[in-house]
């Protein structure tokens, strides 16, 4: 009987390697079906408006209006140029006293509540 056992475990070996086989076979479809030609994004015009900055803000970036997008990279060059960026938390901002105005009082603030406190600098 121990004989026939082993002779079975043969034989189920030699099913196993067929089906990886066949795995492998599979992926290389997927691959093929998963290529699409991406189609090119059109930026939303409501975020390429230019929105006036109120004074507070207008002290920090300038007064000239400009878009969200140029709103936030003129901030965080103010905020690299004089080294605000909080050295322990990268995340937080310490607000100098032209900052303060705009961030509602706060000495610190995340980078995350900053966006929200700066729209309501924007008109």
């Amino acid at each position: 009987m121990a004989a026939k056992k082993k002779a079975a475990a043969k034989k189920t070996a030699p099913k196993k390697a067929p089906a990886k086989k066949a795995a492998a076979k599979k992926a290389p479809a997927k691959k093929a079906a998963a290529k699409k030609p991406a189609a090119k994004r059109k930026p939303n015009p409501a975020f390429m408006k230019p929105m006036t900055p109120t004074a507070e803000l207008a002290a920090v970036i300038g007064p000239k209006p400009r878009p969200r997008s140029e709103v936030a990279k003129s901030l965080w060059d103010y905020i690299k140029k004089h080294k605000l960026q909080d050295a322990k938390n990268r995340r937080n901002i310490n607000a100098d006293e032209a900052l303060k105005k705009v961030f509602g009082g706060k000495k610190t603030v995340s980078m995350f509540e900053m966006t929200a406190l700066v729209s309501k600098h924007l008109k």
